[in-house]
């Protein structure tokens, strides 16, 4: 007679099996676990997303992030902290990283899997929200930049698989799509004109003291 495992433990395998079928679909996508079943990850990712040095912006191509799955996962959502440098709006200079909607209202439906697919949609500026953001100098300076497309890589997640024709090319491809994510920061705030501004307190300063990157100072420097 098998031995009784509850949901949560049941959870934690299924989130790690969807893992390592996932890394088998993407170039992209790497993980390191912890705990049988682990209950803490270490995700990396190798592409591109962008990150703040000095007074540029640059592109930087590998990235890490701690999950860790607490005792009431799946009922409350995985802890995230980013540990390697990223300028993104909704994701704090600490590393914090805003779910969006799913912040106050969790859904234990998501799985491991889907969270490493809009983690990874928000590190290429696919999925990101400059209305309540994080950094609200990323955020600013998202909304006045010129010297990047968005989003800075165009592969999705489990880029492998859709090599193979198994799931939807990436939709910004498509000019007349609109879906851009899975959208779990809310309807995505994309800026094509500077019809969309952010009301900053103007006696407020820039996190750190810092000005806000102007477009004519953004430079564009790749690191690995």
């Amino acid at each position: 007679m098998a031995a009784y495992e509850s949901p949560h433990i049941r959870r934690l395998r299924s989130d790690h099996a969807a893992l390592v079928r996932l890394s088998e679909e993407s170039t992209i996508f790497r993980f390191q676990a912890n705990g049988s079943p682990p209950r803490m990850y270490m995700l990396e990712f190798h592409g591109k997303s962008l990150a703040r040095e000095g007074d540029r912006v640059i592109v930087r191509s590998s990235h890490q992030v701690e999950v860790e799955l607490a005792a009431a996962y799946p009922r409350t959502p995985p802890a995230l902290r980013w540990l390697t440098p990223i300028y993104h709006p909704n994701i704090s200079e600490t590393g914090m990283v805003c779910l969006g909607a799913y912040a106050a209202h969790w859904a234990p439906g998501v799985s491991l899997a889907d969270l490493c697919v809009m983690i990874w949609d928000m590190a290429r500026y696919h999925n990101y929200d400059i209305r309540s953001p994080y950094n609200r100098d990323a955020a600013l300076w998202t909304a006045h930049q010129r010297n990047f497309t968005f989003p800075v890589d165009h592969r999705p997640l489990a880029d492998i698989r859709a090599s193979l024709g198994r799931v939807e090319p990436d939709l910004e491809r498509d000019p007349n799509r609109s879906s851009r994510s899975l959208a779990p920061l809310g309807d995505i705030a994309v800026v094509p004109d500077l019809e969309i501004r952010l009301e900053l307190d103007d006696d407020e300063p820039s996190p750190r003291g810092r000005r806000p990157i102007g477009a004519d100072r953004s430079e564009v420097t790749f690191l690995d």
